[in-house]
């Protein structure tokens, strides 16, 4: 089972309307796909969703860096010997999502191997999640009516709403919409991609005070260290680090530093191998934890729930698993499917993954 190949293909898939949040916009998934080849002829898979107005990672960088570094220092190494390769890739700084895909592809291709499916290998404590929607700017009436469309079509009850506007009101006035619409039958939370300021953030908690909201999640820079802790001092629900925390020792900092009570884990940003690691560190800290969502297509959505299924304490809330349903197509030969508010894990080894050839001549850019 030792490694003799690694491909990085670029593709890229619009999307049905621009999803818009305070740190950009995306227009089109331009991924890369990521296959990890090994002698025994099974070929492990996973998605690279470059963020560049997040993680500084372009589609053309993390092929560049797959292509010259990363894959000639793996190949050769079984597919058990996951902390290895772990190791090699860490050598080098940054290029978060090109490490994640490679670890995921590698898990993927064990699990094929040895034909179990990666959830089980990971710790198999369910096979679903309960799905939460991720809501872009927009007007009120346009985002309550993409929330009614979820709820109708696929069952979804909780959504994640962008925030991180100029003014305030703007948001907060979405966030009200929603509830008032829905009532009681929908759980909301908000996300602010560090679009406010601390003090921004604290008049926004006030005015949604009576909203019973879920979470908050980086409504402010991490870099204001003083108002990052003031701020999370006095909401009354769990602030949770995305982008400032996604290292497990970017977390520890976060929460004992007081800019934190909760984490998201991006499998995009993490793979399998350093999303255990930060896992286990919530579960020993007693934090909430959220699977959260970095605009991934469906291998990148199957990946999250692989993951997220896997353990108790990432089952317990809602992942963010449906913004595939914002592309215009995907690769893989039978497409996910939300049914009841959920989304269960592929059976079959590795993850259940099979990517259709037609589609992947079709939205390749190498060709």
């Amino acid at each position: 089972m030792k490694i003799t190949r690694v491909e990085a293909i670029p593709f890229a898939i619009p999307y049905r309307k621009p999803l818009k949040f305070a740190s950009g916009e995306v227009h089109v998934a331009e991924h890369v796909l990521v296959r990890v080849h090994a002698d025994n002829g099974v070929v492990g898979v996973a998605e690279a969703p470059p963020r560049p107005f997040t993680y500084g990672e372009t589609q053309a960088g993390i092929i560049a860096v797959i292509d010259s570094l990363f894959a000639p220092q793996i190949v050769g190494l079984s597919l058990l010997e996951r902390e290895t390769v772990h190791a090699r890739l860490a050598r080098t700084v940054g290029n978060p999502t090109a490490k994640s895909a490679i670890d995921m592809a590698v898990w993927d291709a064990l699990g094929r191997s040895l034909d179990v499916s990666v959830t089980e290998l990971l710790g198999g404590y369910t096979d679903r999640m309960r799905v939460s929607h991720m809501l872009g700017f927009d007007e009120p009436s346009a985002m309550v009516a993409e929330a009614e469309k979820m709820r109708d079509t696929h069952g979804i009850s909780t959504f994640k709403v962008k925030v991180g506007r100029r003014p305030v009101s703007l948001d907060t006035a979405v966030v009200r919409a929603l509830r008032e619409h829905f009532g009681d039958g929908v759980d909301l939370y908000i996300d602010g991609n560090r679009g406010w300021t601390a003090a921004e953030s604290a008049r926004a908690m006030r005015e949604m005070a009576d909203l019973d909201l879920l979470f908050a999640e980086e409504l402010c820079p991490a870099d204001d260290v003083l108002g990052r802790r003031w701020l999370v001092g006095q909401i009354g629900v769990p602030f949770i680090a995305d982008e400032s925390a996604v290292t497990p020792a970017d977390v520890t900092r976060e929460v004992l530093g007081g800019s934190a009570t909760a984490i998201s884990i991006k499998t995009a940003r993490t793979g399998f191998t350093r999303s255990q690691r930060t896992h286990h560190l919530a579960e020993g800290l007693g934090l909430e934890v959220v699977m959260g969502n970095q605009i991934d297509g469906q291998l990148g959505s199957l990946c999250t729930v692989a993951f997220g299924s896997a353990y108790e304490l990432t089952s317990r809330r809602p992942g963010e698993l449906s913004n595939f349903l914002d592309m215009s197509d995907d690769l893989l030969t039978e497409p996910l499917r939300i049914t009841g508010g959920e989304l269960t894990v592929r059976p079959g080894a590795g993850l259940g993954a099979e990517i259709d050839p037609e589609k992947l001549r079709r939205y390749r850019q190498d060709h």
